[in-house]
């Protein structure tokens, strides 16, 4: 192309437009690569790396996920609590392989819920498990109420869901704030539990030691940005993100566009304070079920996990701790495979083994 653009220049104002048109052209290529790269390169059609802004095609996302489709059937049991009626969805994923007799209470992270684990779901059913995910009061396709949340509302809400499912044991596994959810209900309902296991668990420490209380209605509310939702998703990797991850940024971030969001808004509010009102290091000690404490060790929400992480091990009666070098908040997506076969191993010892036997 250049070549044939020299051959008709005659002249030095010719050949000066000629520069000028091959540097447009490169430009223009360049453009195109780099789009193509950004857009190309992720998994899903998802960039490699998160746009600086939130997109212009992201719209808004319902309160209760009407347009999320979960993998599996979602069924809700009825509840009457702080005089209102909610709504407590839940997943009931039957084993599609060889059924093994066991089944998994699943508890999500703050920023999640039920559906946001569906690769360890399908894994755990390959695996013969019965798993009961659910969407906890206030999170996914679950009622949003305004109401002062606490772990002890939550792990009764979770045997109400046994007791109608005529579920008499469990093993139950929780990440992040769901570590904290399977911490209270293994303290409070040890006939119900065979193995308890926390993944990177939150709360790791009683935060009313260190700041005061706040008091969740003394602030104007405002909707959270893209670039702060982004920001606190980013702390779970410390090496590459995971580009199909940013469908749970998008949903987050819709929601401060949809006109629920000052309830939404108020909601989360109530919700973090439960690490504040509510702590569960007191829980530990008086846990006696056969526990994992599972994690990576570069989680980027606290400062020196592995420590407080062993401190949790010893804190339980019962426990064996496993933590990944050079993983963060979320081994369930950055080792899958590693992660599935360790958690398969512990929930399928022997519960009245002791778990310091457990490799």
């Amino acid at each position: 192309m250049f070549q044939n653009l020299n051959k008709l220049n005659k002249n030095k104002g010719i050949d000066s437009m000629n520069v000028m048109l091959r540097h447009c052209f490169l430009g223009f290529v360049t453009s195109i690569f780099c789009i193509y790269s950004l857009t190309s390169s992720g998994e899903d059609g998802w960039p490699a790396e998160p746009p600086a802004q939130a997109p212009a095609n992201w719209g808004p996302v319902s309160a209760n996920f009407e347009e999320i489709e979960y993998p599996y059937d979602v069924h809700f049991l009825k509840l009457r609590r702080f005089d209102q009626d909610m709504n407590m969805a839940y997943m009931d994923v039957q084993p599609t392989g060889r059924a093994n007799g066991q089944t998994i209470f699943w508890q999500h992270g703050m920023n999640f819920y039920s559906e946001a684990y569906t690769p360890t779901l399908k894994a755990l059913a390959g695996q013969g498990f019965r798993i009961i995910a659910v969407d906890r009061i206030g999170y996914g396709k679950s009622s949003k109420p305004v109401i002062p949340y606490n772990f002890n509302f939550v792990a009764s809400n979770m045997k109400a869901l046994l007791e109608e499912l005529e579920i008499e044991e469990v093993a139950i596994v929780g990440h992040s704030m769901g570590g904290m959810v399977v911490s209270r209900f293994a303290m409070l309902y040890p006939e119900t539990v065979t193995h308890v296991v926390m993944v990177n668990q939150i709360g790791l420490t009683d935060q009313r030691q260190s700041r005061p209380w706040s008091d969740p209605y003394g602030s104007d509310l405002s909707p959270a940005t893209y670039r702060g939702i982004l920001a606190g998703h980013r702390r779970y990797f410390p090496e590459a993100w995971p580009p199909a991850h940013l469908e749970f940024v998008r949903r987050q971030y819709g929601q401060t566009l949809s006109g629920e969001w000052p309830r939404l808004t108020m909601v989360r509010r109530l919700q973090g304070g439960m690490l504040y009102n509510d702590p569960v290091v007191y829980d530990w000690q008086h846990i006696s079920v056969k526990a994992l404490v599972i994690g990576g060790e570069e989680d980027g929400l606290v400062a020196d996990f592995p420590a407080l992480a062993k401190n949790v091990a010893d804190q339980l009666q019962n426990s064996a701790i496993l933590l990944y070098p050079g993983i963060g908040h979320a081994p369930q997506i950055e080792i899958p495979d590693q992660f599935h076969a360790d958690l398969v191993r512990f929930l399928t010892s022997d519960p009245e083994e002791p778990a310091s036997e457990w490799k």
